[in-house]
């Protein structure tokens, strides 16, 4: 705890492919508050020295020191962040992200810079199943980034042009490589701006709803986070396609959708803490008993940590094999001062 008080002051590094997202919450029994946030854009730069810088920025933003912070929890590619305490799945952080932004959900779509996720959840962000599309497949942010620039938008104005769109032309390959060159062909013959970036959404959005669709997230709420959570042209392009493809459920966006990563790392830290916590002052705890063992522990008991497992996909496992998500080795080297 913060000074001895009830306090647990966590922060929540999302290092993405595009960005850097941090967040620092201050998290009490029965009340949580969000501090402070910061992004940086990576552009070529050292992602490392920028979640350094970010982190730093924001601290001092509420003229707080390192040292006041109690945990720093890392996900999406900051496992080697030099002063994180833990790391956490990316697929678990952003649950835990999204039902803290929009409590209710079931369901969240995860659209990133190199692909496209959905992932079930219940009430408490627990993950329960998922589906990802693969990285060559034209439905990733960098992808979407790539054709902005060849067509000499800005990616902040993509969204607004696409919903301009009177006759959209449809993508129709799902290479990443292929579809640019449909594109080439589409202004060779003529093809608005608008109705090229509207037809590409539309690919996105169609691939996005067929994994909500094998997840059997057929009916109730999904939030859409990651780094295309803010583009209103794909946003609209989903609803359209949850209709089209018999769906009856709820498109949700939010405003602070690109800092759900960063906001489920920081919550699972504060957890993770707690349980250490107890732990060093003799709280019996049995997840916490198996976790300084080194023995295999359900990922939604502490947060999912970045290491290999062989089995890939578990999410609750019914027996005591490895689940994905097991604590490794060293993590059990946390100290709680």
């Amino acid at each position: 705890m913060n000074k001895g008080t009830d306090v647990t002051l966590t922060a929540g590094i999302d290092l993405g492919t595009g960005a850097v997202k941090t967040v620092l919450f201050d998290v009490a029994e029965g009340n949580t508050k969000w501090l402070a946030r910061y992004t940086s854009r990576i552009r070529r730069r050292d992602p490392m020295l920028l979640a350094r810088e970010g982190y730093d920025n924001m601290l001092a933003e509420v003229g707080l020191d390192p040292e006041h912070i109690d945990y720093v929890a890392t996900t999406g590619d900051g496992e080697n962040i030099p002063f994180r305490t833990g790391h956490f799945y990316s697929m678990t952080t952003h649950a835990r992200g999204a039902t803290y932004l929009q409590p209710g959900i079931n369901a969240v779509i995860d659209a990133g810079a190199l692909h496209g996720r959905a992932i079930a959840t219940d009430e408490r962000g627990k993950v329960l199943t998922y589906k990802m599309t693969s990285q060559c497949a034209s439905g990733s942010g960098q992808f979407l980034e790539n054709i902005a620039r060849y067509l000499g938008v800005a990616l902040e104005e993509v969204g607004t042009i696409s919903k301009t769109a009177d006759n959209p032309e449809t993508v129709s390959s799902i290479c990443a490589v292929l579809a640019e060159t449909d594109v080439i062909n589409m202004i060779s013959r003529g093809i608005t701006t608008a109705n090229i970036l509207k037809g590409i959404h539309i690919a996105m959005a169609s691939r996005l709803v067929k994994l909500l669709k094998s997840i059997k997230a057929r009916e109730g709420s999904v939030l859409i986070t990651g780094g295309l959570a803010s583009d209103e042209g794909l946003v609209e392009a989903v609803e359209e396609q949850v209709v089209e493809q018999k769906l009856k459920v709820d498109v949700l966006s939010h405003p602070d959708s690109i800092y759900a990563g960063a906001i489920g790392a920081a919550l699972w830290g504060a957890f993770r803490h707690d349980k250490l916590l107890q732990a060093q002052h003799g709280v019996p705890s049995p997840d916490l008993a198996a976790y300084d063992e080194g023995k295999p522990v359900l990922a939604v008991d502490l947060g999912q940590e970045e290491v290999t497992c062989p089995i890939a996909n578990a999410v609750e496992p019914k027996s005591a094999d490895c689940p994905a998500g097991q604590i490794s080795k060293s993590s059990t080297k946390e100290k709680i001062t």
